[in-house]
């Protein structure tokens, strides 16, 4: 992960909101007001989804972040983002936008149990 890729991130995100990039398995974590809705691992963004999202990013034929622990594959609960999001700051501000409330609902739910 490229401290400029980062950069580059945090400036398309602009339009979301204030964001926070933490370092963390070689990749890194990205934070709005505290809570994880992002993750980058070998320069390439994954934004949070849930029941209510994925269908979206199916729809863009977008898959999600796999990584193998003990000999198996596992798939995590952030997909690749819309290559268009690098381009456009709009885009950018939208899909991040219904990331960090499928991070919050998480968060929510997770507080509950």
């Amino acid at each position: 992960m490229s401290a400029a890729f980062t950069d580059f991130l945090k400036e398309q995100m602009a339009g979301f909101g204030p964001v926070e990039v933490k370092r963390m398995f070689g990749g890194a974590g990205i934070y709005h007001d505290g809570l994880m809705f992002a993750l980058v691992a070998d320069d390439v963004l994954y934004l949070k989804t849930g029941d209510t999202t994925r269908a979206d990013f199916e729809a863009e034929g977008l898959g999600p972040f796999i990584y193998e622990a003990k000999g198996k594959k596992m798939a995590m609960s952030y997909w690749q983002a819309p290559e268009r999001c690098l381009e456009d700051p709009t885009a950018m501000a939208e899909w991040c936008r219904k990331a960090y409330a499928v991070a919050l609902k998480a968060a929510k739910a997770k507080r509950k149990r």
